[in-house]
């Protein structure tokens, strides 16, 4: 339910991650990617205090810093989708991702406990290694590029 859970707050940010007109980055005085750092972490921390909030609930992810490993690496899926395909397509990547992962759960190898990170236990460092390697290669990607820029034809439907 974690995973689920993280993914479906995860991708409904994903459209945020470009703005409606991609020659305003262009014409900026400032430079970007400070903001674009900002809103990561904004998302991120969206995303984490809705996860951290069932803490109090009886229906609680445990342990919680399992929601935030899986967060961490589905936004950066996001943020690295947002990069190379574009924000509006950046959801393609964690959802299947996830779905690959729960549909083929991986074996004991380090292989399998890699690409099936989402669904491994808390304990796994396999996992861990890979959601954090995932969250700061999308971070990396995404603030240093920017989303992945439109046709006109594309800009003018939104």
């Amino acid at each position: 339910m974690v995973v689920l859970t993280a993914l479906l707050l995860v991708t409904a940010l994903a459209p945020t991650l470009a703005g409606p007109d991609d020659a305003l980055e262009a014409t900026a005085a400032f430079p970007w990617w400070p903001r674009r750092g900002a809103h990561l972490l904004a998302a991120f921390l969206v995303v984490s205090v809705l996860l951290l909030a069932t803490t109090v609930t009886g229906a609680h992810f445990d342990p919680a810093w399992l929601g935030l490993r899986d967060a961490a690496g589905l936004l950066g899926l996001v943020a690295l989708g947002a990069a190379t395909i574009g924000a509006a397509r950046a959801w393609f990547l964690p959802l299947g991702w996830t779905l690959a992962a729960t549909l083929y759960p991986g074996s004991e190898s380090v292989l399998g406990r890699i690409l099936t990170w989402q669904a491994q236990p808390p304990a796994s460092t396999a996992a861990a290694v890979t959601a954090g390697l995932l969250a700061l290669g999308g971070f990396g990607a995404y603030v240093l590029a920017g989303p992945a820029h439109r046709a006109p034809a594309e800009a003018g439907q939104q």
